[in-house]
């Protein structure tokens, strides 16, 4: 596993855990705020990993 690869997965477990507990919250404390609100944390939980992967991949194809 290349280095770019070792440290996306490090930010991806990190990014996912805090937006878990960002919907998390929001779902608990659901009587304050709409539980609605939760679904734009889990959606950019799935998908800023995503994105940012597919940059490590091209960066690495631009530099070969």
């Amino acid at each position: 596993m290349k280095l770019w690869q070792k440290l996306w997965l490090l930010f991806t477990v990190i990014w996912v855990v805090v937006a878990a507990l960002n919907v998390g919250t929001i779902l608990v404390f659901g009587d304050e705020v709409e539980p609605e609100k939760a679904l734009w944390p889990a959606f950019l939980a799935v998908v800023v990993p995503a994105v940012v992967y597919g940059l490590g991949w091209l960066w690495e194809r631009l530099r070969k």
